[in-house]
């Protein structure tokens, strides 16, 4: 099931098996690069910085504190540590929906890439839902009353499922609807429609889905793990 996603090259080759690079390889790859690199460049400039703020400092503050504030009220105080977690997700994803507008298929296209960040939040959900209390985790799955188990257990699974699907099948429509209206047009068309096709299923959606995916992470780590 690739829905379009092609093979660039052969990454390696094992046995009868042949592992290929796909377009949405190549494409996180790209979205890696990029991350640590910024990353690289606020480390540096991080030692230049002052007291009292300016320029590209104030940018980089205002991303860290909005981040932090909106864990806080999100994940509450128990929860506050993994802020920093949820900033590099939601960085992730949202430079995952953008790099389509640079002619790469957006990673979150791929149902692989949606699996993989929805297992991770499933993970946390019930390793910190463990840690914080191994009754009360248990208890949580015949609340409010033991003949609602198999639709507790039917919920949890669910979780993971309805994450990776709701990303993935918002950027692939906006991937195939933004593919055939570009086809569609004349070609003297295709130099000014496209920007408008971009400003709304790579910016304002993309935007939205990385939110979206980051907040529900959130709240579904919250309600097993988080305080009352």
């Amino acid at each position: 099931m690739d829905f379009g996603n092609k093979n660039i090259a052969v990454l390696f080759e094992w046995g009868d098996t042949t592992v290929y690079l796909t377009e949405s390889i190549f494409a996180t790859w790209v979205v890696m690069a990029l991350l640590i690199l910024f990353t690289i460049y606020v480390n540096i400039r991080l030692r230049k910085f002052k007291v009292v703020p300016t320029g590209f400092q104030n940018v980089v503050e205002l991303l860290v504190e909005t981040m932090r504030n909106f864990a806080a009220d999100s994940l509450g105080k128990e929860l506050e540590s993994l802020n920093g977690y949820f900033f590099g997700l939601f960085a992730f994803l949202l430079v995952s929906n953008y790099i389509g507008m640079f002619g790469l298929r957006p990673p979150t296209s791929d149902v692989a890439t949606t699996g993989a960040l929805a297992l991770i939040t499933f993970g946390m959900i019930h390793s910190l839902g463990i840690k914080k209390g191994l009754g009360g985790y248990l208890k949580s799955y015949i609340e409010p009353n033991v003949v609602f188990l198999p639709i507790n257990l039917i919920g949890e699974i669910s979780t993971p499922i309805s994450l990776a699907f709701r990303l993935f099948g918002n950027i692939l429509s906006g991937v195939i609807i933004g593919g055939m209206i570009y086809n569609m047009l004349p070609r003297v068309l295709q130099f000014f429609l496209p920007t408008v096709i971009h400003a709304y299923f790579d910016v304002m959606s993309g935007a939205l889905q990385a939110f979206v995916f980051t907040v529900l992470s959130m709240t579904f780590i919250r309600q097993k793990a988080g305080d009352e």
